[in-house]
């Protein structure tokens, strides 16, 4: 019974499969997208940083975003073009855990920074005479550190239920690492793992979108009762880029899901939703809201301006 369980530390990754000819345009794609990634996250990320004039509680939450889709970009990225260059399909048990865990890091705190963005917004759109008494820098800062406390021990029980069961497989049926693939890597009962990862799943998902749903008919309510057609367009305008972005993201996440529960679907089909949820949110969510929010976007005029100015 003892040498069932005695597999290798070394996992084997489903891969890509590419053709050789596709070798190329892959890594060319996967290299761009991450860099991309990493320019325009880290460009909002210092901008909002180094003015103190956006130091203010929307930019606070904000902040959060860029953050964590380095987070995600990064568990992932690294590790793909690695595969698709040298056509590694190996990784090590541990690094796989890693991998795992701050993918879904990822997952959930993008989903919770976009419902306190939708709380911050309601409070400005449908309070604004209380505001500013309401969103302080120390509220904010609750806000913000109660988002990662809950994401930290929901995803971190979710994988101490993980790594207490014995694994009897190597063979992973993913390109990348993820909970529902490194649980099938197990060979044990697995449905207090399964009820726990549903009951995450369905209980934020019903907290997050009841918020989000009240706090945007509150917001809807308040632009048509708003006798300033400025202010009403500006409102209308903010929470539409923020409603795209939630449900981008959202949609994404639950056809991941779903892809699991579907037997028959194609795995690259599969491998690209998967992968999708890393790419587009964290490519788009700097796009967006830098160049779509005023302020940001005149301060990131300026950093570029003052650089180039000496040339």
């Amino acid at each position: 019974m003892d040498n069932l369980y005695n597999t290798s530390s070394i996992l084997t990754l489903q891969g890509f499969n590419l053709s050789s000819q596709a070798i190329i345009p892959a890594f060319l794609f996967a290299s761009l997208s991450y860099m991309i990634i990493l320019f325009c996250n880290l460009v909002l990320i210092l901008t909002i940083v180094l003015h103190k004039c956006l130091h203010q509680p929307m930019y606070l939450i904000l902040l959060n975003l860029p953050i964590n889709d380095l987070l995600g970009s990064t568990a992932l990225f690294p590790q793909v073009i690695k595969e698709i260059l040298f056509d590694t399909k190996t990784m090590n048990y541990s690094a796989c855990v890693a991998q795992a865990f701050v993918i879904h890091i990822y997952g959930v705190g993008a989903v919770f920074i976009l419902t306190a963005m939708a709380y911050d917004r309601y409070i400005a759109i449908c309070c604004p005479l209380k505001y500013k008494t309401i969103m302080t820098n120390g509220h904010i800062m609750k806000i913000i550190t109660i988002i990662w406390l809950i994401n930290l021990t929901l995803m971190g029980v979710l994988f101490l239920l993980l790594l207490r069961l014995p694994r009897c497989r190597s063979l992973m049926t993913h390109s990348y690492c993820d909970n529902p693939s490194l649980l099938s890597l197990v060979c044990a009962n697995t449905t207090i793992n399964n009820i726990y990862g549903l009951s995450t799943v369905a209980i934020t998902q019903v907290i997050v979108n009841a918020t989000i749903l009240y706090t945007y008919l509150q917001i809807l309510i308040a632009c048509f009762k708003s006798k300033r057609s400025d202010t009403r367009a500006k409102a209308m305008q903010t929470c539409a880029t923020h409603l795209i972005v939630f449900l981008l993201l959202e949609c994404l996440g639950l056809f991941t899901i779903i892809s699991y529960r579907l037997r028959n679907l194609s795995p690259h089909l599969r491998r690209f939703i998967g992968v999708s949820t890393l790419i587009f949110p964290p490519t788009l969510n700097p796009i967006i809201y830098g160049l779509r929010t005023q302020e940001i976007r005149e301060k990131i005029v300026k950093i570029f301006s003052r650089m180039i100015s000496p040339l």
